[in-house]
């Protein structure tokens, strides 16, 4: 069995999926799930970029547009961003790289499948969530404020090893 060449990005395109997240910089837009869309036309010199943002009120998105018309025209292409909010971002759109960055920097990633969406009733779970600490690895944590650095995340102690950390909320 041979194994498929790896997709070579063209360096706009890799310039623009390259962008970190203002507010985590730690992780690109692409490791975030929030590049929905990205297409080069060599011929015309010419990017057009779909993004959605994390949610709707997000301070980023802004920051975010600009930087990519800024490595557009930085490697000679004009661009068209659009933002697009359906269908609505979920935390299970980040990359495994993204969420393995996120903890190596100290903020517990989102667990996969917590934001997974179906149509008709919500399923409710009375379980208390355990969220590992990105420190010491212990599920022995609580949550200090609901919001913390940033409204995307919540602030928690590890009650192991004392430390606090921000977690990535599921959405």
């Amino acid at each position: 069995m041979t194994e498929a060449a790896p997709v070579v990005k063209s360096a706009v395109a890799q310039a623009i999926s390259d962008i970190p997240d203002p507010e985590v910089p730690v992780v690109t837009i692409e490791d975030l799930g929030i590049l929905r869309h990205l297409e080069v036309d060599e011929s015309n010199r010419r990017v057009s970029v779909t993004i959605t943002p994390t949610y709707s009120g997000c301070p980023a998105m802004e920051a975010i547009e600009h930087r990519v018309v800024h490595e557009a025209v930085r490697h000679g292409y004009t661009c068209s961003v659009e933002t697009r909010l359906s269908p609505a971002w979920t935390t299970d759109w980040m990359s495994e790289r993204g969420r393995v960055r996120l903890r190596e920097f100290g903020i517990a990633p989102p667990e996969r499948g917590a934001g997974a969406r179906g149509s008709g009733p919500v399923a409710l779970s009375l379980q208390v969530r355990q969220v590992a600490c990105p420190q010491c690895g212990s599920t022995d944590t609580e949550e200090l404020a609901r919001f913390g650095s940033t409204a995307c995340k919540a602030l928690r102690r590890c009650r192991a090893c004392r430390e606090p950390f921000d977690q990535f909320k599921a959405i």
